[in-house]
């Protein structure tokens, strides 16, 4: 009995020569994409907004970040931008947010104003409390609640302890502070005198303010005016009538 084969088919040949030629077609169309996008108005910055300052302006802070309306909206960072802006000696933190398309905002966090006092020029100048110094001329909001420098040298290194010391003190405290001056000994080069808006005078240390402070205020809201001493040991004296009627003008303007 004859029996008959199978035919057996040919395996078709598939056609590399087709895909490798529509996958070259997609990337080419892939790249005239980018070029064309990289290359459009959507792509670059079209707008920056800046919230936050007090003391910088937003000339400074553009600079700061070197970015500008125009510029590639990807080709910089936020965390770059974020750090840039950070160099400026008022800024104590900045959040950058993008936003597509275009949008960049910029959120500053200024570190805060605890003093002043009047330059050589008789500019009004902010301390702040990493011990920056800057022209607070325009900002009268700032004599209200801050107590002022004086006798303060230019180069004095403990002044820029005492911005630090007092940024750690809670506003409502730091308010009733009118003026500070040095007055250092040999047991204590950092100590001062402070008056105060409520008619104290209170002799103590920038090294110990920080400790002090709660301690003073319980002084200060249970007892009558007077002179109270914070070093190694407290002490409190109360101001009598008489004494009060020989302070000079000057130390009255001080204590109100």
């Amino acid at each position: 009995m004859n029996t008959q084969m199978p035919v057996l088919k040919e395996p078709k040949r598939k056609r590399m020569g087709s895909r490798r030629l529509l996958t070259i077609l997609i990337l080419m169309f892939i790249a005239l994409l980018a070029v064309l996008f990289f290359n459009s108005s959507i792509s670059k910055i079209s707008d920056i907004q800046i919230e936050g300052m007090r003391f910088a302006t937003q000339e400074e802070i553009g600079q700061a970040a070197a970015i500008v309306v125009g510029d590639a909206f990807f080709k910089t960072s936020s965390s770059t931008i974020e750090d840039r802006v950070r160099t400026l000696p008022q800024i104590n933190n900045a959040v950058v947010t993008k936003t597509f398309p275009g949008v960049v905002k910029i959120v500053v966090e200024e570190y805060q104003a605890v003093a002043f006092e009047l330059s050589e020029q008789g500019e009004m100048t902010a301390l702040l409390s990493n011990g920056t110094s800057i022209d607070a001329s325009n900002d009268e909001m700032l004599l209200v609640d801050k107590p002022v420098l004086s006798g303060w040298a230019k180069d004095d290194p403990h002044k820029a302890e005492l911005t630090k010391a007092l940024g750690l003190i809670p506003k409502k405290q730091l308010s009733d502070l009118s003026e500070i001056t040095p007055n250092p000994s040999p047991a204590y080069p950092d100590r001062i005198i402070i008056y105060t808006r409520t008619k104290f005078e209170v002799v103590t240390a920038i090294s110990v303010l920080q400790d002090k402070i709660e301690a003073l205020n319980a002084v200060i809201e249970t007892q009558e005016p007077g002179k109270i001493t914070m070093l190694l040991a407290d002490t409190y004296v109360p101001f009598n009538n008489e004494s009060l009627e020989n302070m000079s003008d000057d130390q009255k303007e001080t204590t109100q």
